[in-house]
């Protein structure tokens, strides 16, 4: 709770995202400048703004806001102290609970009289919540990070990659396209990385759409395939830039299992091994040669080619306020499953391998010359051992045939994906709609590492090439 008037005045948010009716765009303003032209039109404004006296805090008089004048802080305080909106809001959740029979959260508008629900849809639920325990006495070499703040409760095993925003590399770029292009590196690799195998960590606020210097601008489909989502506040010349905390993509990361974490390198009694963050090797350049400029800021770590096969290992204990990022050897298929209960969303042996058998076989049965392919590939969690219940297996076809061929090939490919289907919903009682994710690249995008063609021969993560069926056997 932030008692000092200063703490009050610095937390208080600054910005709100509006629709401009005359322009028919969305627009990030000043809450300053939207309540000197407009704050006399919102009922109940003086239940949500407190007036700012030359560091003196007080709550507005009703009628007696000087919209021009008054130095207004927007805090909702009256509305949550002040008013019964709260313990509205709480039975209106409590009966969407119990009438769906799972929490909800929601969406809502409010006029100052009637309370308008937009939305509800179910929370989203991960059974991997218990808090992990921390190890005591580790080598410090092990150690890529400690953090003790804002800690929340969960085990992240076998990260491969890491994605480092150099904090000072960063703060020193003076170009305005420069810093966008940052972001656009991180969506790249983002969508060309493993899903849930790698983790994002840079400065200061994921996510910022104002000055960009304080963070990455990035959206969340950039960064939505990350396991943990880290900001890094360093002290610059006595400043420690603002963490958003995931506030810019809050939903999002609950919604999609995402992990955020806080590091404060500087704290007392903090690890963060920026030897090995700026020292390992950089595939940036190999993976995105387009943005080999930018590889004094981005880094990209491959940790098991770094560390003779570990893998990072995140361990978070709100509990104790700790939480450290070590690393081991890659877990076994027991300890990647600590629960007795079967979680849809962690991988067991069983899975992946099954999803792989059936992917050489498919490619065991392709004709190369009826269906004009040059090659089949495999990536995604069934190539990295990931595969949960709800897994596809993706698949790349390396096409050189013509439309005719394509057309047959691709109803080939649907006829396996649902007979594939089936037997998956017979072993495991989940049903997908089709088992098989195929994407189909030419020459051309291999040619110039387009689409998902990169993945073919990439430096890291590369597809595994399958072996199609040789010419003369039935």
């Amino acid at each position: 709770v932030n008692v000092a008037p200063e703490e009050i005045e610095y937390y208080s948010p600054k910005m709100i995202d509006v629709i401009n009716l005359k322009n028919n765009t969305f627009e990030t303003i000043r809450i300053s400048d939207l309540l000197r032209m407009h704050g006399d039109q919102y009922p109940g404004i003086e239940k949500m703004v407190l007036v700012n006296e030359s560091g003196r805090i007080r709550k507005p008089l009703a009628m007696s806001i000087d919209f021009e004048k008054d130095d207004l802080l927007m805090t909702f305080e009256g509305l949550l102290n002040d008013t019964s909106f709260i313990k509205k809001v709480r039975a209106i959740l409590n009966v969407l609970e119990k009438t769906i029979n799972t929490p909800v959260d929601i969406e809502f508008a409010h006029d100052g009289t009637d309370f308008y629900l937009l939305q509800c849809r179910p929370q989203s639920y991960s059974q991997d919540t218990a808090p992990a325990p921390i190890p005591k006495d580790m080598p410090e070499e092990n150690i890529v990070f400690s953090a003790n703040r804002h800690v929340s409760n969960g085990r992240v095993p076998d990260i491969t990659h890491i994605v480092y925003v150099d904090p000072a590399k960063y703060g020193e770029i003076s170009s305005h396209e420069e810093l966008i292009q940052v972001g656009r590196a991180v969506g790249k690799l983002n969508k060309f990385l493993p899903k849930r195998q790698f983790v994002l960590m840079g400065p200061g606020r994921w996510g910022s759409r104002g000055d960009i210097k304080l963070g990455v601008n990035v959206t969340y489909s950039d960064i939505n395939n990350t396991a943990v989502l880290m900001e890094i506040a360093r002290n610059t010349g006595g400043y420690r830039p603002d963490l958003s905390f995931g506030t810019h993509f809050f939903q999002d990361l609950v919604e999609g299992q995402i992990r955020y974490l806080p590091l404060y390198p500087d704290d007392e009694g903090i690890i963060f091994n920026e030897r090995f963050l700026s020292t390992s090797t950089n595939l940036l350049a190999d993976v995105l040669p387009e943005y080999a400029g930018l590889s004094d800021t981005v880094k990209l770590i491959d940790i098991p080619r770094e560390k003779n096969g570990k893998v990072l290992r995140v361990l978070m204990n709100a509990d104790l306020g700790e939480a450290v990022g070590i690393l081991v050897d890659p877990a076994s298929s027991t300890e990647a499953v600590e629960s007795t209960v079967e979680d849809q969303s962690k991988p067991t042996d069983h899975l992946w391998i099954w999803r792989l058998r059936m992917a050489e076989h498919i490619a065991s049965q392709l004709d190369p010359a009826r269906f004009g392919v040059a090659g089949l590939y495999v990536f995604g969690s069934t190539k990295n051992a990931t595969a949960g219940l709800a897994s596809d297996i993706d698949l790349i076809v390396h096409f050189r045939g013509t439309e005719n061929q394509l057309e047959e090939l691709k109803i080939w490919f649907e006829a396996w994906s649902l007979c594939l289907d089936e037997i998956n919903y017979l072993r495991t009682g989940y049903r997908a709609g089709g088992l098989l994710d195929v994407h189909f690249v030419t020459d051309e995008d291999i040619a110039a590492k387009s689409s998902f063609a990169v993945k073919i021969g990439a430096v890291t993560d590369a597809a595994r090439p399958l072996k199609l069926k040789e010419p003369g056997v039935s």
